[in-house]
């Protein structure tokens, strides 16, 4: 029998390594060829790792939610006849370190015995991680025995839960693993390194809604239900004709601002395993329907986990929706490198003054964040305006020039 080592392959151009989001193995499992073993992730995409072998797993090279470096140990297979080489003893990751065996503790004398408060050992432990001498809590079980409720009282100053009622305790760890953890480094980016400026407009789209309504009565058996997005998209291509700064990303580091004549448009898409952005792309050459296609296309290849990296990467500017669930107002978070983000918020039946009277009206809010790094106030407002101009008067979308 030999073994055969899989190594991290090379998941991408520049990329040093990934993070282990998911075993579909354990040491002692048979494994037969093209099964699938394990699952990496990178700030792009999740790859899939098969087996090129038929064998038995003898080893597993990290724990999920660590960090594999390319051609790095994966793991190990025992199969038949000589295989390839282990890999060098340097390169097996040390055994994991055994905590040291508590000290034994002898029996308590008989004074200290006698003097010691009735209680179990997990009671004993509580109350000195929270620094309480049992001394001090009356205990209410057989013989004075000090119980989790006695102790829950004493902490709480003796108040006793109503009747049906029972306190909880204890606490869960959830360590951050996979796209979560992509998630939560990608927003501390932003966040730390990115000056926001939130600009929030009020906008009118009862015509919008009246035409978007009509579009979808119209709409052939193959075509995609239009939301606002599509037309919000539109919107911001023409209003970027105008403002070409804002179609652009920024390298801090270099202190370098790249304008792009393309507009590759990011969506952001709720998934079952967290936030994703998928990209159309080159939306200053689709129609309307086009868009709402190629974002639902996305939409559904971002949820069912089989969006590329091409598809999950490269946007030039983001817009971020909740739907029927978007609020008043939010306060998005720039997509770096970029420079800005268009935020949509629900659409509310709202009075509005004619002047005269009041008069039900569509509204909706744009909650949109910019660099003030690389965008002045006044340049976010005249571009919010502009794109809010457009959707109260949607026929405005479709006249070029």
């Amino acid at each position: 029998m030999g073994e055969f080592v899989i190594r991290m392959p090379d998941v991408g151009e520049g990329v040093a390594e990934a993070e282990l989001v998911e075993w579909h193995v354990k040491p002692g499992d048979p494994v037969r060829e093209d099964m699938v073993l394990a699952a990496v992730m990178t700030d792009k995409a999740t790859v899939e790792i098969p087996s090129p072998v038929n064998g038995t797993v003898l080893w597993l090279g990290a724990e999920v939610g660590g960090t594999v470096a390319v051609k790095a140990p994966l793991l190990r297979i025992e199969i038949a006849g000589e295989g390839e080489s282990a890999p060098p003893a340097d390169e097996r990751p040390a055994e994991p370190e055994k905590p040291p065996e508590p000290a034994a503790a002898g029996p308590a004398s008989p004074a200290e015995a006698a003097d010691r408060p009735l209680a179990a050992p997990a009671v004993r432990l509580r109350a000195r991680e929270a620094g309480i001498d049992l001394h001090r809590v009356a205990g209410s079980g057989p013989d004075g025995r000090v119980t989790h409720e006695d102790l829950d009282r004493f902490i709480t100053g003796g108040a006793r839960p109503a009747a049906g009622l029972s306190r909880r305790t204890g606490t869960e760890e959830v360590r951050l693993t996979g796209l979560r953890r992509r998630i939560a480094e990608k927003m501390q980016l932003a966040s730390s390194r990115i000056p926001h400026i939130t600009y929030v407009e009020e906008v009118d789209v009862t015509s919008l809604e009246e035409l978007r309504a009509t579009m979808n009565a119209g709409r052939g058996p193959d075509e995609p239900k239009l939301t606002i997005l599509p037309f919000l998209m539109r919107a911001l291509v023409r209003a970027l004709e105008e403002q070409p700064g804002l179609n652009a990303t920024f390298d801090d580091e270099t202190g370098i601002v790249t304008r792009h004549a393309a507009v590759h448009i990011g969506i952001a898409t709720q998934t079952p395993s967290g936030l994703t952005v998928p990209v159309v792309r080159h939306a200053e050459a689709r129609t309307i329907r086009d868009c709402a296609a190629e974002l639902a296309r996305l939409a559904d290849a971002a949820r069912d986990g089989t969006a590329t990296r091409e598809e999950l990467s490269g946007s030039t500017i983001t817009i971020t929706s909740l739907g029927a669930l978007g609020g008043i107002v939010t306060t998005p978070i720039i997509n770096h490198p970029e420079v800005a983000i268009i935020g949509v918020n629900r659409i509310a039946m709202r009075p509005v003054w004619d002047g005269s009277r009041f008069i039900p009206r569509r509204m909706m809010n744009l909650s949109s964040s910019f660099d003030h790094r690389i965008v002045d106030g006044w340049e976010a407002a005249v571009f919010v305006q502009k794109i809010k101009a457009l959707l109260e008067t949607p026929a405005l979308i479709f006249i070029e020039g």
